[in-house]
């Protein structure tokens, strides 16, 4: 294995040659506005590139074992290149979130060694991305009453049903696929996850406009989808199960992803105090008790996500504490950016029509309340915290033990 501080040195000769360091403006809300802002065929073939770079390097699916692609490391050296990229643009970072830190871990964990060896190595080499399949119009908190079916039909499986919220929905190659199997038992039980090509026939992706003006998330709806009995993971009928390992993955991602614990917290102090500088109220009692406040929640939530870490390092596969983080992370970036928008003043809403860089306050505004949405509410959140991390008593569910035919969910509370 190679040693550590070689490691090291090595990702750090290959960032320096093939990535742009990130200075003071890098980090300013107006760049990633101008990022967002770039289409969709740029920014994916933007970070395929740069994902194949790594791949050439040895250092994609660093983690990952070594027979389908990856090198087989430790976590640890997952975290030191985080903590050396962090000062570098990453155009893959965004792209490919879900399906390194959601969707091929679950295949990892749960797929065959046909299915594995076909589809982890491209991902680790950026030639295909993935998206997720899971919420619904009538299930998202309550992911388990979902009502897209999925009937056997031979040695394949048809699916019928509408997903929403697929972030990446619109450049994906493939997905996992929540579907239901079984009404006549309860909603946990009758539950199967599959691997879904997203250009199959019979699958349609509309685009859903966000309050920032973005459009990365996605309705998709599934018209008699054929999928091959060999695109099950796990067994039928255990979707749940496999489904906690994609949850558990998702809010650690979310949540613990940091790349190294100071470097982020200082940098997002920093911008506060640039701002009240600029407008000359740095000084203000509310304005540096505001300021030590976020560095506190800040730290708080760079600690707990260290701590998260450094059980992945040993070994321990994503659990509850995930959800720790997760809800910190929402909170402290809607906290940093109400209190960007509060220094700003009016700037912050309204700018100079020949300036449009300047709406960057704004649209982080608009953009974190994601942060408290995705992957799990701030509401379910709390419940997985005070239940299985703190033994508080579950809250009444009189539909676990249901047959899930005979639950008044969705379509089904439609009176005939």
């Amino acid at each position: 294995m190679e040693d550590e501080e070689k490691f090291r040195l090595r990702v750090r000769e290959f960032l320096s040659a093939h990535a742009s360091r990130v200075d003071s403006a890098g980090l300013t809300a107006e760049n990633a506005v101008r990022f967002v802002r770039q289409s969709d065929e740029d920014r994916v073939a933007r970070a395929k590139e740069w994902q194949g770079a790594l791949f050439e390097a040895r250092l994609a699916g660093l983690t990952w074992p070594v027979e389908y692609g990856g090198q087989g490391l430790p976590a640890r050296y997952q975290s030191i290149f985080n903590e050396e990229a962090s000062e570098y643009e990453q155009p893959a970072t965004n792209i490919f979130a879900v399906g390194f830190g959601m969707c091929i871990p679950t295949v990892l964990a749960h797929g065959t060694e046909e299915l594995k060896k076909r589809y982890v190595p491209p991902a680790a080499k950026g030639e295909e991305l993935w998206c997720q399949f899971f919420s619904e119009p009538g299930a998202g908190s309550d992911l388990a009453g979902l009502q897209t079916r999925a009937v056997q039909d031979g040695d394949e499986w048809i699916v019928n049903g509408q997903k929403v919220w697929t972030s990446g929905a619109h450049h994906s190659d493939y997905a996992l696929l929540l579907a239901r199997t079984n009404v006549d038992v309860p909603k946990h039980v009758g539950l199967t996850m599959f691997v879904v090509d997203v250009r199959a026939n019979g699958i349609t992706i509309r685009p859903l406009r966000q309050i920032n003006g973005d459009a990365n998330f996605n309705e998709v709806f599934f018209d008699d989808v054929h999928i091959p009995n060999s695109h099950v993971l796990a067994d039928v009928n255990k979707g749940w199960q496999v489904a906690i390992t994609t949850l558990m993955n998702e809010r650690t991602s979310i949540g613990a992803g940091q790349s190294a614990a100071e470097k982020p917290l200082l940098e997002n102090i920093a911008k506060q105090v640039a701002i009240a500088r600029d407008r000359g109220i740095v000084n203000e009692g509310w304005v540096r008790q505001e300021l030590a406040d976020l560095f506190i929640n800040s730290k708080v939530l760079d600690l707990v996500g260290l701590s998260i870490r450094e059980l992945s390092a040993a070994g321990r596969a994503p659990g509850p504490e995930g959800s720790i983080a997760k809800l910190l992370n929402g909170r402290v970036s809607m906290q940093a950016a109400h209190l960007s928008m509060k220094l700003a003043g009016s700037s912050a809403i309204a700018w100079p029509v020949d300036h449009p860089e300047d709406s960057g306050l704004s649209y982080a505004m608009l953009s974190w309340p994601a942060q408290t949405i995705g992957g799990g509410t701030t509401e379910v959140m709390l419940n997985i915290i005070g239940e299985r991390m703190l033994g508080l008593p579950g809250e009444p569910r009189v539909d676990r033990d249901l047959p899930f035919k005979d639950l008044k969910v969705g379509t089904q509370s439609r009176s005939v």
